[in-house]
């Protein structure tokens, strides 16, 4: 017995091989009267009656195919299947398509038939779509007809309650989502829960510790496609190989063929207009060319009125330098494009565009917005620093050559002053009134006061001789005294004998004492001595002869007529020393740099680096913990010593050479003076608290005091020991006092 479904197949079958042919037919029968035309109506009917005539009568004719798919007992159908056939003949039709060729209509499809237990209840066929779209829908998707596929009705927590009281295996159901309704879980279901809540493997049978599988093996396996041995031909050098070799060898040595040479070759000439414009690698930062400014209205053939210039514009602009116009060009009007002549300078301006991309440098440069104000440090104002040296008071006139040296005494009340003139001179400082003066053999290079009040004592250098004088005019006569014999007594001390005899002392002859001359020091040496400086007790004094070599720095005991060598050998020219006002450091600074010695150790403490090319002075703050540097070159250093070994700051205020620079005993005052013949004041505030840096300000410029001779301005200049005035002495042999 055949089942419907294959009854209908072969019916299928038989009728397609009957359309065929028929099909072939009609096509020829089409092609041969090109005037036949299928009516909608009636011809379209009786053509598929009898289409369908014919088809059926071909169907009982048709034969069995070998190889089809039903057995061929199978082949002769009882009375039921052949009434089925029947039947199916009868609702099966064919029809005329639009397009000439017959069509199958095949039959209804009935919905009523058996099927499994699945298709009774209806399922969702929204598809899987998240369900939360339709929260807030009645509805939870549509059907294939396009309805509504409406939510199913949910009960209250009562209705839930009675409904789990009712079904036993209530337990055993999940919600399905999709679905909407609970669905009861199998076994197998169940099973995988209880496995998961307990932390193994959902799978039963799973094994986590299975052995590996080798499925790609390291070892190199050797699988030749044929044993063939090698053939003899496989060891002979190949003939045309070594021609081909030897021709590449000669195309080597004639130089047709360059080893290491790149055989691409780059382009000679590049493309300056081209759009494509890249960066190139070697160039990261580069910017495309700009792109030429677009013309104006001025520059069209017919511009408005308003852009044509009047004769005296004409004028005007025909005057001007090129380089000084706003244009090139004077706009000009023409009635039609036609009348438009060539323009004149279209290759000129070509060239100018070439020439300013290749000279123009194409980088991208990054601009900092940065306030200029801000990188100006915050300054107090000058006048919240007073007081300080503002005006010139007085002169002091009297030498008659250039002044070398001044100093003041501990009291500020007078003042020596050493000259080229080869005199002393003694002055009052408040008058101005010149108390004494002293003939010296030579030029006098430097004075120094004795720090101490009790001797009323300063010392002189000339040539290699260093001499102390008593001013007997200034004192009384028991400090005279005094200062006499803290001076001579050592002459009747008993000293030892030096190895090396380096200096004398000397009695002055009874001219000399009278005039209040009271000891001279006579250097082995034959060297000038350019300086002279105290120590703080008033007992020690170090003199400086900077072509003297190792004798160039000689440190002297006044009271027991002894003195020393403290360097066996000197690094460098010495251009001054300094003794540390509370420690018992000593300074020496060389042509570019300062050392710092200590003298109870006699070791080297410290060595700055001011970073000059000559140094020609040095100042060591009264507190000891700073110095300040004078260079040729222009340049003043300040010094913090538990700082660094580099400046803390270097100024530039100065045109010309810097001559000396000195600190206020008292004062937060220093100064600087030079050959531009300027005096700079400057406050430099020194704190007691380690963490906070020195303040230093520059608050006052003395000019117009010295006159510049020679290329020398103002030589040395020295502050007040209790007022804030300086006293300056320059090359114009004069002494201004400055308050």
């Amino acid at each position: 017995m055949l089942s419907e479904d294959e009854n209908i197949s072969d019916l299928e079958s038989q009728s397609i091989k009957s359309i065929d042919k028929e099909e072939s037919d009609s096509i020829e029968q089409h092609s041969e009267n090109e005037k036949f035309v299928l009516d909608d109506t009636t011809d379209n009917e009786e053509e598929n009656e009898k289409f369908n005539k014919e088809t059926s009568e071909m169907s009982e004719s048709d034969e069995y195919i070998a190889g089809d798919s039903l057995d061929e007992n199978d082949l002769e159908p009882d009375e039921d299947n052949k009434t089925l056939s029947e039947s199916e003949e009868t609702k099966t039709h064919y029809v005329v398509g639009v397009n000439g060729k017959p069509r199958k209509i095949l039959p209804e499809i009935d919905p009523v038939y058996d099927s499994d237990s699945s298709t009774e209840n209806p399922i969702n066929s929204v598809g899987n779509i998240p369900m939360e779209w339709y929260d807030d829908y009645p509805h939870i998707g549509y059907d294939i007809d396009g309805k509504k596929i409406m939510k199913p009705a949910k009960g209250d927590e009562l209705d839930k309650f009675l409904e789990n009281m009712e079904d036993p295996d209530s337990w055993m159901s999940a919600k399905d989502n999709l679905l909407q309704q609970n669905v009861k879980l199998t076994d197998e279901e169940l099973e995988i829960i209880r496995r998961i809540q307990m932390g193994s493997f959902p799978e039963k049978d799973f094994d986590p510790y299975e052995p590996t599988i080798e499925w790609f093996t390291g070892k190199p396996e050797v699988m030749p496609l044929n044993a063939t041995p090698e053939p003899k031909r496989r060891f002979i050098p190949s003939k045309w190989e070594a021609k081909r070799i030897m021709k590449i060898v000669r195309a080597i040595r004639q130089g047709r063929i360059v080893l290491g040479k790149s055989q691409v070759q780059k382009p000679r000439f590049y493309n300056l207009w081209s759009e494509d414009d890249k960066s190139r690698e070697e160039h990261p930062m580069h910017i495309p060319a700009p792109k030429m400014k677009l013309p104006d209205h001025d520059e069209s053939y017919n511009p408005p009125a308003e852009y044509l210039l009047t004769d005296k514009e004409k004028e005007e602009w025909e005057e001007m330098d090129p380089d000084d116009r706003e244009k090139n060009y004077i706009p000009q009007k023409y009635s039609c494009l036609r009348n438009v002549p060539a323009y004149n300078r279209f290759i000129q301006e070509r060239f100018n565009r070439c020439l300013d991309l290749y000279l123009a440098p194409r980088i991208r440069k990054n601009k900092l917005n940065i306030d200029p104000e801000s990188l100006i440090p915050k300054l107090p104002n000058p006048k919240d620093l007073q007081p300080f040296p503002t005006s010139l008071t007085l002169s002091y006139d009297g030498h008659t050559d250039r002044v070398r040296c001044i100093s003041i005494d501990p009291t500020g009340l007078w003042l020596i002053s050493g000259s080229d003139d080869k005199t002393i001179r003694l002055w009052e400082i408040i008058t101005g009134r010149c108390v004494k003066t002293w003939e010296i053999e030579d030029i006098v290079y430097s004075v120094a006061w004795c720090p101490i009040r009790e001797v009323c004592a300063f010392i002189f250098s000339c040539s290699n001789k260093v001499g102390v004088i008593l001013p007997t005019d200034i004192c009384d006569d028991e400090v005279a005294l005094s200062t006499s014999q803290y001076v001579t007594n050592g002459f009747n001390s008993k000293r030892n004998d030096e190895k090396v005899k380096l200096v004398e002392w000397m009695k002055p002859s009874d001219e000399q004492n009278k005039n209040g001359i009271l000891l001279f020091i006579q250097h082995t040496h034959d060297k000038t001595i350019k300086q002279v400086t105290w120590h703080r007790k008033g007992d020690y004094f170090s003199s400086i002869a900077p072509d003297a070599g190792n004798q160039g720095i000689l440190i002297h005991q006044l009271t027991k007529h002894q003195t020393q060598q403290p360097f066996r050998k000197t690094r460098g020219i010495i251009q001054c020393v300094r003794f540390h006002p509370i420690k018992p450091l000593f300074f020496v600074a060389t042509q570019r740099y300062v050392r710092v010695y200590n003298l109870m150790k006699q070791e080297l403490t410290k060595t700055l680096q001011p970073g000059v090319k000559w140094i020609s002075s040095l100042d060591v703050h009264p507190m000891g913990d700073n110095v300040i540097v004078g260079s040729y070159d222009k340049k003043l250093c300040w010094f913090d010593l538990d700082l660094s070994q580099r400046p803390y700051r270097t100024l530039y205020y100065h045109s010309k050479a810097i001559r000396n620079v000195v600190y206020h005993k008292r004062l937060p005052l220093f100064a600087s003076c030079s050959d531009d013949g300027s005096i700079q004041i400057f406050h430099g505030m020194v704190y007691n608290d380690l963490l906070q840096n020195p303040l230093i300000v520059p608050v006052k410029i003395l000019k117009a005091g010295h006159q510049i001779v020679d290329s020398l301005g103002v030589l040395n200049c020295e502050f007040h020991p209790i007022q804030p005035w300086i006293i300056s002495s320059g090359a114009d042999h004069t002494i201004k006092l400055w308050t």
